[in-house]
């Protein structure tokens, strides 16, 4: 909800030009990886930009397809306090199942 709220947009848009943005954290991954702006062009205080951002990290960070990637409540209230500078961004989920690695892969 928050990365809704921050985008301005619905989670799935069927009509949007390209797949990769039907899957909402897709668009906002593009979002920060072009340092463009997300939908609230109103704010104009850097304040108010950095909370943004802060909250759309975590969020990220959140959503993570792997719940070991997510991070712990108490975690989450650490990086809500701190510094946006210091919050790297997650990977990208998966959409469907990682590939099995040779090492993991059954032998035949």
């Amino acid at each position: 909800m928050v990365l809704e709220m921050v985008g301005g947009r619905k989670n799935i848009n069927v009509e949007v030009d390209c797949t990769n943005e039907i899957y909402f954290p897709y668009w906002i991954y593009k979002r920060l990886e072009l340092n463009q702006e997300l939908a609230l062009r109103n704010v104009i205080n850097e304040s108010d930009r950095d909370i943004i951002k802060k909250m759309v990290l975590v969020s990220l960070w959140c959503i993570q397809t792997d719940p070991s990637d997510r991070p712990t409540m108490h975690r989450v209230v650490e990086m809500l306090e701190g510094n946006v500078e210091t919050i790297q961004v997650p990977p990208k989920p998966f959409l469907s199942s990682p590939s099995i690695s040779p090492r993991t892969s059954p032998s035949h």
